[in-house]
């Protein structure tokens, strides 16, 4: 049986950051939240050498570059975020899946900005993914 690169990719997302959702309460029960922001972002820093694309990393057109800005941008946001839930009390257990939603925001925006499809069936998978956050905080 193939199993295609995403799918791998997607597999490694999903153990990475479920790795992370225990590790990133650990600092917040020492740390402000913008302390543990810096040291995340040193970890970005550590690893990024690995990744990085060489000279093509300034070949792409201004548009692009914004798009990955922004989404950098985003991203700190959201981690910033998710540590200050963390620290101002939030359990792992509950702020964890509740921030892992994020792709629901996903699913609403593709149709407006992508022009993909959403299946019945998707929504009914974003309706239970809300109903189980619902249930691990109860």
């Amino acid at each position: 049986m193939h199993i295609p690169l995403w799918l791998w990719y997607s597999i490694l997302t999903l153990l990475a950051w479920g790795v992370v959702g225990l590790l990133q309460k650990l600092p917040t029960n020492h740390v402000s939240a913008e302390s543990s922001l810096i040291w995340l972002i040193v970890g970005f820093l550590v690893i990024e050498p690995f990744f990085y694309p060489g000279s093509a990393v300034v070949h792409y057109s201004r548009v692009n570059l914004t798009y990955a800005v922004l989404s950098g941008l985003l991203n700190a946001l959201g981690a910033w975020a998710l540590f200050a839930a963390l620290k101002s009390g939030g359990k792992a257990s509950i702020v964890a899946p509740l921030t892992a939603l994020y792709p629901v925001v996903v699913i609403a925006l593709v149709p407006l900005i992508l022009n993909e499809s959403v299946k019945p069936l998707q929504w009914v998978g974003v309706a239970c993914a809300l109903i189980a956050v619902i249930l691990l905080s109860a």
